[in-house]
C-alpha cells in the first residue's frame, strides 16, 4: 500500500487543501443561466438559497446581493462568486431574478 503523505515542512497540512477542492461548488459551468438551489449540508442544519452563475463584477455582485436580502427579508453574504441568502427562499428568488432579466434554473432537484 503506498504511502499518502499528510504533512509537509513546505506546504503544511496536505489534507486541508484535498479537502477545500472537494468543497467547491457542483456547479462551474458558465453558459449563461443562473442557478437557485437549497443547501442545509455543512451548515450545521440551517437552510440557505444559494445562486450560483452570475457573471456580473464584485461591486455588481454585492449591489444584487443587497436588494435582494432587502425582497427576502432575509440575510445573507456574498462568497466565491455565489450569493447565499439564508432561508428556502428558491421559488421567490428564481421570480426576483426572473424579472431582473436573468436566464434562471431551480437546481438541485425539488
Amino acid at each position: 500500500m503506498p504511502d499518502k503523505i499528510v504533512y509537509s515542512t513546505e506546504s503544511g497540512d496536505l489534507r486541508k487543501k484535498h479537502d477545500d477542492a472537494s468543497r467547491s461548488p457542483s456547479v462551474k459551468i458558465n453558459d449563461g443561466i443562473v442557478r437557485v438551489q437549497k443547501e442545509s449540508k455543512g451548515r450545521g442544519g440551517k437552510t440557505v438559497s444559494v445562486i450560483y452563475g452570475l457573471s456580473l463584477s464584485g461591486t455588481e455582485l454585492s449591489l444584487l446581493a443587497a436588494r435582494l436580502k432587502q425582497k427576502c427579508g432575509a440575510g445573507g453574504t456574498v462568497k466565491e462568486r455565489t450569493i447565499i441568502i439564508q432561508g428556502d427562499k428558491v421559488d421567490f428568488i428564481v421570480q426576483l431574478l426572473q424579472k431582473e432579466g436573468f436566464n434562471v434554473k431551480r437546481a438541485g432537484g425539488i
